[in-house]
């Protein structure tokens, strides 16, 4: 190669990497912007049911301390409109603390989370406290940035004695504030003395004991309507019958 040749490929050879070097960079830049701020929730305009899973919490001894198994739904009220989010498993993690009175068991998820707060007393343990916060996306044009917070507290919720758990199939509503509504369904849920770290027995909650009574005391007075019809039938035929004897 000439000496005037040189100089040309060497312009040639750093054109060449200056393009594959702005190549590389190119498709870089998608990835970095791709990753951005966490998802916020999106309120919805129906609602649908929410999924079922089983959270847990272990002490520092590594042993389950709180389990819960429900489906959680926030409806949130705006513009005299419902929208409503369902805790989504997949993006939702347990943590919070255990200790011999007093345990908190949080559900958090990008943009909210989902509080409950244990108490023991005596040989009966509650929720004192639930807390819920929610932080969506506008759920119309017209509607702008809100943050939705409330709470029950001072309350003895889902009690059951020491080594039960409190069981709802049926929905359990908590009104949180005057906007924000919790939803539970269905709902298994338990803190302290887990043995195993498994459920103990469950108590039943007053909804599940109608729905189960209700249609056994309605049968009952059924058949014990029908049982006296049939008895009144009878002495009234015997009655007549000993008329016509008379006669």
């Amino acid at each position: 190669m000439t000496r005037t040749g040189r100089p040309i490929a060497l312009f040639l050879m750093l054109s060449s990497l200056h393009w594959l070097d702005s190549a590389a960079s190119s498709d870089e830049v998608p990835a970095v912007n791709s990753r951005g701020a966490p998802k916020r929730p999106v309120l919805q305009p129906k609602e649908t049911a929410p999924p079922q899973v089983t959270y847990t919490l272990k002490n520092l001894k590594g042993q389950v301390c709180v389990r819960a198994s429900l489906g959680a739904q926030y409806v949130v009220r705006e513009n005299k409109k419902k929208y409503y989010f369902n805790l989504n498993p997949g993006s939702t993690q347990a943590s919070g603390y255990c200790s011999d009175k007093k345990t908190l068991l949080s559900l958090d998820f990008a943009g909210g989370n989902l509080q409950f707060i244990f108490i023991k007393e005596g040989a009966v343990s509650y929720v004192k406290t639930i807390k819920g916060l929610l932080m969506p996306t506008p759920p119309c044009k017209d509607c702008q940035n809100k943050t939705y917070i409330g709470l029950v507290d001072h309350e003895k919720l889902f009690s059951a004695k020491t080594g039960l758990s409190f069981q709802c199939k049926s929905e359990t509503i908590e009104k949180l504030s005057s906007t924000l509504t919790l939803k539970l369904v269905p709902l298994q849920i338990q803190a302290f003395d887990l043995a195993s770290g498994v459920f103990g027995k469950e108590v039943e909650c007053s909804a599940d004991y109608n729905k189960r009574m209700i249609p056994i005391i309605l049968g009952a007075v059924a058949a014990a309507i029908c049982l006296i019809a049939i008895l009144t039938y009878v002495l009234v035929r015997e009655r007549r019958g000993r008329g016509y004897e008379q006669i």
